[in-house]
């Protein structure tokens, strides 16, 4: 059974229980109200009856009492402790069957409901003392076909309104399976298209609730979102490969194969073409490492957040690159010495060192580190002196894969580069928090800006 029928079914058959239950309540208490109304509506009148019978001194006195006090529809009756007869009785025109009822002394006053030939009657029973000093009960009986009839009425009356309800609330509860399935069948049909077509698609919300559903159609938006950010990196990642690793690939395996043809009768070529085995494999090596960060989800790169002191840091990422490159590397400071910031300290520098690598390849200059203060963030700012970005240029540098110019390139050794750089950096200093900024002018130089909040 689908979960719409079983919503209609649950909600029709508790809706249907509930009315029901409230209606026999409703009938039980009236009805139990109205007799003991009529019980005590009889014994005030028995009793009325039963302080004048205790004064009558004969029959025919006795008699007219009974004949004055006695209901309009039942009987009433004397009836003494020890029976010689029937005793006095009176019954109304239209329950003279009651007389033929055999009378019952009680010792004590009782007040009931009777069922006497499929007829109900109340009954209230008085002991008293007459005149004489006999000990007599004092017994009327009440037709209460009355209020059986209204109980009747009532009862047809609680079933047409629950039949005239059910009908709307077997409606209703079908319009609000469909309400609470619309968002469950809309996922099912968004995720069935997801399956045929292979593109992702997202739930459309609407209207402002924030009920449960709501919450579930944002989560499964979500959950869409993440699964194309992870088949997107994965279809980048297996292009970018197959793109970037064919050409070191092939310039391998063409030096392996000069090598193998040619190194007996032409011996010099071996430095030459280990060198640039050598060169190729670093250069693969450094591209598959951005790569797979590339193609990891930021919620996988595991930031790792520690105060951490600007200068020492600068100076420390400095140092390791002068003696990697040997390049002249200058750290300048503006403003305090002390600058302590809250960041994941190997993240940051992967940034830094993006940006040194990218000013080594374009500057045979000095390249400067900056520190500074601007506002309430903090600065780390790379300078090269080398042959600048055209304007042009500098909003494409970020992009995968993107290159300037070949002649932007110090020579022609360094014009590789992967395209990759800049757009981990990019990438790297979101996932930190971090802006990174370019500012350059076309053959005066590039400067690179790291902010820190």
């Amino acid at each position: 059974m689908k979960l719409g029928s079983k919503i209609h079914l649950y909600s029709s058959v508790l809706f249907t229980v509930l009315l029901l239950m409230a209606n026999a309540t409703v009938y039980t208490v009236f009805s139990k109200m109205m007799l003991e109304r009529e019980l005590d509506k009889l014994t005030a009148e028995t009793k009325q009856a039963a302080a004048a019978l205790r004064l009558a001194e004969d029959s025919a006195a006795t008699t007219e009492l009974l004949r004055a006090y006695v209901p309009l529809n039942g009987m009433l009756q004397l009836v003494p402790e020890v029976m010689n007869g029937s005793g006095a009785l009176v019954t109304s025109a239209s329950e003279t069957d009651l007389s033929r009822r055999k009378a019952v002394y009680a010792a004590e006053q009782q007040q009931k409901r009777l069922e006497i030939e499929d007829k109900s009657y109340s009954f209230v029973s008085i002991p008293i003392i007459g005149a004489n000093g006999d000990v007599a009960n004092v017994q009327a009986t009440e037709s209460l076909e009355e209020l059986m009839e209204l109980l009747r009425i009532l009862r047809l009356v609680l079933i047409s309104v629950s039949t005239a309800v059910l009908v709307p609330v077997l409606i209703s509860s079908g319009l609000l399976g469909r309400v609470v399935m619309r968002p469950i069948s809309a996922m099912t049909r968004t995720m069935s298209h997801i399956t045929r077509s292979g593109q992702f698609m997202r739930l459309e919300q609407e209207g402002k609730s924030r009920d449960e559903l709501v919450e579930m159609g944002e989560t499964f938006n979500e959950m869409i979102g993440l699964l194309e950010e992870s088949f997107r990196r994965q279809e980048q990642f297996v292009s970018n490969a197959s793109h970037e690793l064919k050409t070191p690939l092939t310039i391998i395996e063409s030096y392996a194969s000069l090598l193998k043809r040619r190194l007996r009768d032409r011996p010099e070529l071996l430095e030459e073409s280990i060198e640039a085995i050598h060169s190729e494999a670093i250069r693969m090596k450094a591209l598959t490492e951005q790569l797979l960060l590339l193609a990891m989800s930021r919620s996988e790169w595991r930031i790792e957040r520690e105060l951490l002191e600007l200068l020492p840091f600068a100076e420390k990422a400095a140092a390791s690159f002068r003696s990697v490159y040997g390049r002249e590397v200058e750290v300048v400071l503006h403003g305090e010495d002390q600058m302590t910031i809250n960041t994941d300290a190997d993240k940051l520098k992967q940034i830094l060192i993006i940006l040194l690598d990218n000013a080594r390849k374009y500057s045979d200059d000095r390249i400067e580190i900056e520190l500074g203060r601007a506002g309430k963030d903090c600065y780390i700012s790379v300078k090269d002196y080398g042959i600048g970005i055209p304007v042009d240029e500098l909003p494409k540098v970020f992009e995968r894969f993107y290159r300037v110019d070949k002649s932007r390139s110090r020579d022609e050794d360094s014009a590789g580069g992967s395209g990759l750089g800049l757009s981990l950096g990019k990438e790297l200093a979101e996932a930190l928090g971090v802006k990174l900024d370019l500012e350059s002018i076309h053959g005066t130089g590039t400067t690179a800006t790291i902010r820190i909040p």
